[in-house]
């Protein structure tokens, strides 16, 4: 298991510098730089003051002799420092001249999402999981036309559409949860238990948002894959033992029907943090999502290539956890590794 793991460590490091290279120069395709971004906010600004920037910035050299400055600098994970006017470090906080610390934009922003995320999964697998196994043991029967209507609801509906609606219901109409930011107005002087409480109701919509459609995904596999298993033959030898349905079902079905999700768990780290783009910058929440939303409307080449690379590093860890994973829950697939 250790050669396995240090194997996959190994090919995760030419997996990411491939990403970020092609990443790089498909950002770079894009037109426009920082400098139309500071002429748009300023009409006045010449063109030797552009020619200025694009020196500051290194624009002006080639964009491979671009691509090795940065991943020198990445190399020491240095992502550089933000475009925008306050140039604070892309992803750790740094120490000034002047004994000043300015802490970094991911270092920040990181922790929120990951948050959201985490409390989203959880929400995905303590929802779909029951919804999937009683959709599948009361198949074609009411219980399992509801679930699936529901389902189909949950991929169809926009999830800033939804987003606005509840946004109004909840927080307009009738004053039940926030509606904007992460924290209510004086929460430095609440207590801890206050401060944790109007966290919690800050990030009940945003959650919910971002799990809604995984959950109803989730609960689809969960069902197609209870089907194909209780239909297997060893699920009928253990009800000829006389072993009891929840052991059969919970015990066996629903540990072989979990193999495949763990793969697609492990996969949608990426589709969480792209999804937290509409719940962050809806709510106003200062994530990952928000920060790179903002960073590209303003051309912020290194905050961009900081969340990018992060973005990737994590689901490469991501593939890499769901692998063990799957180890760990099929005997078959752990000797494998072990060899």
């Amino acid at each position: 298991m250790i050669r396995y793991l240090l194997n996959r460590f190994f090919w995760m490091v030419p997996l990411l510098i491939g990403i970020s290279l092609i990443s790089f120069f498909i950002m770079h395709l894009a037109p426009g730089d920082i400098t139309a971004s500071e002429a748009s906010f300023d009409p006045r600004t010449s063109e030797e003051s552009r020619q200025k920037l694009r020196e500051l910035y290194n624009l002006d050299k080639p964009v491979i002799v671009q691509y090795g400055l940065w991943l020198k600098r990445m190399a020491t994970l240095d992502f550089g420092t933000s475009f925008a006017s306050h140039q604070r470090p892309v992803f750790w906080q740094v120490t000034d001249e002047q004994g000043n610390v300015r802490k970094g934009m991911i270092q920040q922003a990181l922790p929120i999402t990951l948050l959201i995320n985490v409390l989203s999964l959880g929400l995905i697998i303590a929802v779909a999981l029951p919804l999937g196994v009683v959709s599948a043991l009361t198949r074609n029967r009411a219980p399992d036309r509801a679930i699936t209507l529901f389902v189909f609801i949950g991929f169809a509906i926009p999830g800033f559409w939804l987003a606005l609606m509840l946004m109004y219901w909840t927080g307009v109409a009738n004053n039940w949860l926030p509606i904007s930011g992460l924290h209510s107005i004086g929460y430095e002087n609440m207590g801890t238990i206050a401060q944790i409480f109007d966290t919690l109701k800050h990030l009940v919509l945003p959650v919910f948002i971002s799990g809604l459609s995984g959950l109803a995904g989730i609960s689809l596999f969960v069902r197609n894959g209870m089907l194909d298993v209780l239909h297997q033959d060893y699920i009928t030898t253990a009800r000829a033992k006389g072993l009891s349905e929840n052991t059969v079902v919970y015990g066996h079905a629903l540990r072989n029907a979990l193999l495949p999700l763990i793969t697609i768990f492990g996969l949608s780290i990426p589709g969480l943090i792209g999804g937290s783009v509409i719940a962050e910058s809806i709510f106003a929440i200062p994530g990952m999502g928000k920060l790179f939303y903002d960073a590209v409307l303003m051309r912020d080449f290194p905050v961009i290539m900081g969340i990018l690379t992060i973005g990737a590093a994590l689901t490469l860890i991501g593939n890499l956890l769901a692998d063990l994973a799957y180890a760990w829950a099929d005997p078959r697939v752990r000797r494998g590794v072990m060899q």
